[in-house]
């Protein structure tokens, strides 16, 4: 793709910027790219870009930096789309471990992008409005330690370990199992506590110590009903000098990480795009999140998002993102 001279100069103001946080000037745009313009026409240009809101001034210096508007036109029209083939190598090692949960290969995937674009990288599970309970195991570990695991019609398990006394009988651990079983599949998750609260006389008349076993399992049915987030990499956001050098800025970045809500706005967006938020995740935050959707089944998905400054590499990011979507489709169709 050829670009005209203003699009030239922006693609590289944006691309300067996002290698070295510092502000662009026409003679560093002439020394970094041997531009074959005159100091004075890239200046124009400059200028004119500004008027376009594409680039605005620093406070602290007479260089230039991307605004918001100049970040979503570079993204749209100027990057390259060019793939890192390390990432690319290291996603496919991933998908050819065939013996992995779900959970495992989107972790592992997860932690390769992060790593490879020094981004936090965020998952987050299907819609408990749309999930449903698929089965439950309880599982006697010894004496004295009982598993619970539970499964959805999308793939996702849930476990929890607990305590429990030595007086109750396997045989109430079946029963519990086979009411539980019968009653609760096919429940969507975001109902699983209501539905197990009109169960509890239920299993008071048929196991013994019923009371343990009950608590246990609606503090996990809490768990399970609740969103599952997980962030990897947040590590990364240490390489980036917006967050090393403004330590409230990084923990206000990780407290808005850590809430689900913040990843639910684009609901709409189909499994074939990505939605790229520039600084308007949450005012103040100056940070910017490329988001899309995976399917997992008949009708679970998880969303994934790379999150990072607003002078994150966009080029990079989009790239693997888009890549890592399609390869995960691909594997959890087959």
């Amino acid at each position: 793709m050829e670009l005209n001279r203003s699009d030239t100069i922006l693609k590289y103001i944006v691309e300067y910027f996002i290698k070295t946080a510092q502000p662009v000037g026409s003679k560093t745009l002439i020394e970094e790219y041997h531009l074959p313009y005159s100091s004075a026409t890239i200046r124009n240009e400059m200028y004119a870009l500004e008027k376009m809101n594409l680039i605005e001034k620093t406070h602290t210096s007479s260089g230039r930096v991307p605004s918001s508007l100049g970040y979503k036109y570079y993204c749209e029209k100027l990057r390259d789309g060019t793939l890192d083939e390390k990432i690319k190598f290291s996603i496919q090692q991933v998908l050819e471990t065939k013996t992995q949960s779900i959970e495992e290969t989107i972790k592992e995937s997860c932690e390769i992008i992060s790593h490879m674009t020094s981004l936090v990288s965020v998952v987050l599970g299907p819609n408990e409005k749309t999930e449903k309970l698929a089965n439950i195991q309880l599982i006697r570990v010894n004496d004295e330690t009982l598993t619970a695991i539970f499964v959805t019609d999308t793939g996702y398990v849930e476990n929890k370990t607990f305590l429990v006394s030595k007086s109750i009988d396997v045989e109430d651990i079946i029963k519990c199992v086979k009411l539980l079983n019968d009653r609760l599949i096919g429940t969507p998750i975001d109902t699983l506590v209501e539905k197990m609260e009109s169960l509890r006389p239920i299993l008071s008349e048929h196991i013994i110590n019923h009371d343990v076993l009950y608590q246990a399992l609606l503090q996990t049915f809490l768990k399970f009903a609740s969103d599952r987030l997980q962030l990897y990499g947040e590590d990364e956001l240490f390489k980036h000098p917006e967050f090393v050098n403004d330590i409230d800025k990084l923990r206000k970045v990780i407290k808005l990480l850590e809430k689900p809500e913040t990843f639910k706005d684009d609901e709409a967006a189909d499994h074939d795009s990505i939605s790229i938020k520039i600084g308007e995740v949450e005012d103040g935050t100056e940070i910017s999140m490329v988001t899309a959707k995976v399917k997992i089944g008949k009708e679970g998905e998880n969303t994934i998002a790379l999150v990072g400054p607003t002078r994150m590499d966009y080029d990079k990011a989009l790239a693997a993102l888009e890549y890592l979507i399609s390869a995960l489709n691909e594997y959890f169709k087959k």
